[in-house]
């Protein structure tokens, strides 16, 4: 069996790979836009929690070194995609964070995974823009952080996937994040968690017409990263604590939940489960 490919979302999670908080992380939190300051100790006893949960769920934990004083590098989903050929080095949007990808390399080396791909500029991509819909289609949000250029670049890399990409709301401005994925998580090939009041109308339509059915996030667990949920196979899910409601509506449709505390990981700099982790193989 191969030890790399990810063109799923909801397909049992085999690989995965962690950044864990590195204690010169948290001097820049404010220039990185970090709501307060995070507390090492607990940062680190919080990722080393997270950590149990996705061993226990029965995927090998790689634990990458990344880049080095920057809090944002623990969100270890934005910086790349894992297709069949091996790793795409993303671009992220954020100023801070376009030192992540090629920080990566000696880790996915390590991991025995090669680099297959990298976006260029002008191009801008960032993973949380990105969603596996099925092994063929790969959708991307387009904002402040993934732009026209590197939707492009995104459909060269998968040249036998169609990429369909969607407009984003302005929310808040180029300051606080927007990505594809604060609005909708797959839970399995059939059921998809969404916030339908910001969603794109187009993708709203792609979901009914492929038969996928949704889980809605309530108004109040929005900002609070409801719709960030983590697969772990089909309806198997990781989810940030204390999203209550959310949770008894996936848990409604028939999927299995965990919760992790990330009150330091999560909350702090707002990325939730899927951001945390980056998937090198699912089948």
């Amino acid at each position: 069996m191969s030890t790399y490919g990810a063109r799923s979302m909801t397909a049992p999670l085999r690989r995965v790979l962690v950044r864990p908080p590195q204690a010169g992380d948290g001097a820049r939190w404010r220039e990185y836009g970090w709501r307060s300051e995070p507390d090492f100790e607990r940062a680190a006893a919080e990722h080393e929690a997270l950590r149990g949960l996705l061993a226990d769920a029965g995927a090998e934990v790689i634990v990458a070194e990344g880049e080095p004083a920057n809090p944002d590098a623990i969100y270890a989903y934005d910086p790349l995609l894992v297709g069949d050929e091996g790793a795409v080095l993303l671009r992220p949007g954020k100023d801070g964070r376009l030192g992540e990808p090629e920080a990566l390399v000696a880790d996915l080396e390590r991991a025995g995974i090669p680099v297959a791909a990298r976006i260029e500029a002008p191009g801008t991509v960032e993973g949380g823009d990105t969603v596996w819909l099925d092994e063929r289609t790969l959708l991307a949000g387009r904002g402040y952080r993934t732009n026209a250029a590197g939707v492009e670049q995104l459909a060269a890399a998968f040249p036998d996937a169609e990429v369909l990409s969607y407009d984003l709301p302005h929310w808040n401005g180029r300051g606080e994040v927007m990505h594809l994925m604060s609005l909708i998580s797959p839970l399995d090939e059939d059921l998809a968690l969404v916030y339908p009041r910001l969603a794109p109308v187009r993708l709203l339509e792609l979901l009914e017409e492929r038969g996928i059915e949704t889980v809605e996030v309530p108004d109040g667990e929005f900002e609070t990263m409801g719709p960030n949920v983590l697969a772990l196979g089909p309806r198997k899910a990781l989810a940030l604590e204390g999203n209550d409601e959310t949770r008894r509506r996936i848990e409604a449709a028939g999927v299995d939940v965990v919760t992790y505390r990330g009150d330091e990981i999560s909350r702090k700099g707002d990325g939730g489960p899927t951001c945390l982790t980056r998937p090198l193989l699912r089948a």
